[in-house]
């Protein structure tokens, strides 16, 4: 089944809340914000550019595996600096492949090269689910005879 509609559609039904930390800033004051805003990622900015991000999974794999201290390190030691970039107009099949061939979960969305909100898997699936449900709903109701030409 294919997935019709753009990232721009689904920035449209999320707020518009874009949070995001300092490279000089503390992993553990990155930590504090994630389980304050019960997010699973930061974006990393510097002057209004996006630099990087940082995650749960930076968290876990190097700070927790390499026995660094949260409350020592910077965000820019561990943030991950190849971010992979949306804009409004992308498919969401499009994105869908993009975070799953490279293993992402979350995706800056950008438009003039500004930052303007991130998707997660989380916000892309529920916008799958959401369309097979209506298409589901439609053949149901064409099956039933409710269906007019």
């Amino acid at each position: 089944m294919e997935v019709t509609g753009n990232i721009g559609a689904i920035l449209n039904e999320k707020p518009r809340d874009i949070f995001s930390i300092s490279p000089n800033q503390t992993v553990f004051e990155a930590i504090q914000i994630l389980d304050q805003k019960n997010i699973g990622a930061l974006l990393v900015m510097e002057d209004d550019k996006l630099i990087g991000m940082f995650s749960e999974r930076d968290y876990t794999r190097k700070i927790t595996l390499h026995g660094k201290r949260s409350r020592e390190t910077k965000v820019s030691e561990v943030m991950t600096t190849d971010v992979k970039l949306t804009h409004p107009g992308e498919g969401i099949d499009a994105c869908l492949r993009l975070m799953t061939d490279k293993r992402v979960r979350h995706l800056p969305v950008m438009e003039n090269d500004k930052v303007i909100g991130l998707i997660s898997i989380g916000d892309l699936v529920k916008h799958v689910i959401s369309c097979q449900s209506a298409a589901i709903a439609h053949l149901e109701n064409y099956i039933s005879g409710g269906y007019s030409s």
